[in-house]
């Protein structure tokens, strides 16, 4: 490929905008700029100066920049072409067979975080069910720089881009498990020295009942259904969850679970039955359910 001088930043940006929005892509213009930052391997901020000062890709880039846009395009997500999804103070490594994280789940990873923080052991515990990519487990073990974390995950493929994350950013501090979590409470998989050790419990659990297929392409073709799909009414791995995290928990310690809009008052009903104390429905920054907590 040739490194002969391509279009200028601006109208390719422009190009982006036009073919994202014509595919319905919610934010095309963030899209394309972050596309166009991933092929020049700059940040966002940087890109929006290049065009500024109307800097000119080479023929090489705009191609390799076309070819990502056609992917993006057909709704293949954004983090799956540039193999990386933001989470906190994280960048993780994504692609398929793995759920993408999301920022509203940054909402859910404070509430474990403050919990966590706010323990008095000299070195607080915390288990994440359903750890994916090792989002929530490695923002604890970030933001909580004396936490031991450790992250239970099902599927091979998801396990597999955990496995790097921890690798890369557990600081020594994540123990990943690859298991059901509905083992992780019964000798299987728990380390003994858990057992009614732990201050926190977080999930994002799948919660997507198996009728609700989603509207959005890059969830519904792209995110393994193994981290959507959760029964009849979405709560089957919650009911689990319920009953895997209380013998881990200390007296007092606090459990954590994201979910959808409206399925707060059936989880806090669920949770009250299993003998949780003070469950409590919170919203993300968007005003909507996302989080419930209750205490041991």
């Amino acid at each position: 490929m040739s490194d002969d001088l391509g279009p200028q930043i601006t109208d390719v940006l422009s190009e982006l905008h036009e073919q994202f929005a014509v595919a319905g892509i919610e934010d095309p213009a963030v899209d394309a700029e972050l596309l166009l930052g991933h092929v020049l391997g700059e940040k966002r901020g940087r890109v929006q100066a290049l065009a500024i000062m109307g800097t000119r890709l080479t023929a090489a880039q705009y191609e390799r920049l076309i070819a990502l846009g056609g992917y993006r395009a057909e709704r293949v997500p954004l983090q799956h072409l540039t193999g990386l999804a933001p989470f906190r103070e994280l960048e993780l490594r994504v692609g398929p067979g793995v759920f993408v994280p999301r920022p509203e789940t940054e909402t859910v990873a404070q509430f474990a975080i403050d919990a966590l923080a706010a323990s008095t052991a000299p070195t607080p515990l915390a288990v994440d069910l359903c750890t994916g990519s090792g989002a929530l487990a490695l923002a604890l073990a970030t933001e909580v720089s004396t936490a031991r974390v450790w992250a239970v995950e099902k599927s091979e493929e998801a396990h597999a881009w955990a496995a790097e994350n921890v690798a890369a950013l557990g600081d020594g501090r994540v123990e990943l498990i690859h298991g059901d979590l509905a083992d992780f409470a019964h000798g299987q998989l728990a380390p003994s020295e858990l057992m009614g050790r732990v201050d926190v419990v977080v999930s994002n659990p799948p919660y997507v009942p198996d009728a609700m297929v989603p509207r959005d392409p890059e969830v519904r073709d792209h995110d393994p259904e193994l981290a959507l799909y959760g029964g009849d009414d979405g709560l089957d791995v919650i009911r689990v969850i319920s009953r895997v995290a209380a013998p881990l928990l200390v007296v007092g310690g606090t459990l954590v679970l994201e979910h959808a809009e409206g399925q707060g008052a059936a989880i806090r009903e669920l949770l009250a039955r299993d003998g949780w104390q003070t469950p409590a429905t919170h919203p993300d920054l968007t005003g909507r359910d996302r989080a419930t907590t209750a205490l041991k």
